[in-house]
């Protein structure tokens, strides 16, 4: 099996170097896009795995829709080179915790299905808010203290006020965007771009519901893995405390190993011993 690694980087390049080193296996290609905002780009380098830095990067801003305009770039670029047998969005300063023998053996016994994790089944008020609602200023979600975001809560009242939605027909659902897909689901997100763009531009956080929606409103969604435990479903440990993305520490080691997830997220590079156990996992 050949599979394609698409990872979002934006900080952190020691680690996203030790991610790109427990990848880095002859089976496998790597594509890294590094948020446009990075100046300085970092000097990566694989020695068995194929490893493509994008060109063409994308000024991501947090809930806006260019995260999705990013994880389009990867998707084009891989599979450009061809078809692989599973392409696995991650981000820079997520690991994985398994070896790549084992990896490779876990989607070859369960080939064709789709690993996307789902947090919501159903619509949900916070999806309509989120997705049915139009969202002002997309790209300063992030600046609290300003102008913008006084003006986007007006106008999100003003709409539940006067019963505004927009993108009634679709059935919107949520999780993870971190995801192990195969190649004929990789095509049809491609083909599924006008659209995709037409209908998550000003939405809020479109990267947690593109894949969900699209799979959830297609065929693909026979071929899911697990609908009962997003955890499950992507096969990631995402370490969430209070709503809150938490990075792993040594205390989480146990917890990391005794989820049976192929991948974690999120590292950090404070505690260098920590990171070598972690990265040790792959070549076991």
């Amino acid at each position: 099996m050949k599979h394609a690694y698409l990872i979002l980087a934006h900080t952190e390049f020691g680690l996203l170097q030790t991610l790109i080193g427990c990848l880095d296996d002859a089976r496998n290609d790597i594509f890294v896009h590094i948020d446009r905002k990075v100046a300085q780009l970092p000097a990566l380098h694989a020695e068995r795995a194929g490893l493509v830095l994008l060109d063409r990067r994308v000024d991501i801003r947090w809930g806006d829709y260019s995260m999705v305009e990013a994880e389009y770039a990867l998707l084009e670029a891989a599979a450009s080179r061809g078809a692989y047998d599973y392409y696995h969005l991650l981000s820079g300063v997520d690991l994985p915790l398994r070896s790549q023998d084992a990896i490779h053996a876990f989607f070859e016994a369960n080939q064709g299905k789709e690993f996307v994790g789902y947090l919501y089944l159903e619509m949900t008020p916070d999806l309509v808010r989120r997705m049915q609602r139009w969202h002002l200023f997309p790209r300063h979600f992030s600046r609290k203290r300003n102008g913008y975001s006084a003006v986007r809560a007006i106008f999100l009242r003003v709409q539940e006020l006067a019963g505004i939605k927009r993108n009634r027909a679709v059935e919107f659902r949520k999780g993870a965007q971190w995801v192990s897909i195969t190649d004929a689901l990789v095509r049809y997100l491609l083909e599924q771009r006008n659209w995709a763009e037409k209908t998550f531009t000003h939405t809020f956080v479109p990267d947690e519901c593109f894949v969900q929606t699209l799979v959830w409103n297609s065929p693909f969604r026979e071929k899911l893995y697990d609908l009962q435990s997003e955890e499950k479903g992507n096969l990631r440990c995402i370490g969430w405390r209070n709503d809150e993305l938490y990075d792993w520490t040594a205390a989480d080691y146990d917890q990391l190993i005794a989820s049976g997830a192929l991948f974690a997220r999120k590292f950090n590079s404070q505690d260098p011993a920590f990171i070598e156990r972690i990265a040790a996992l792959s070549k076991s």
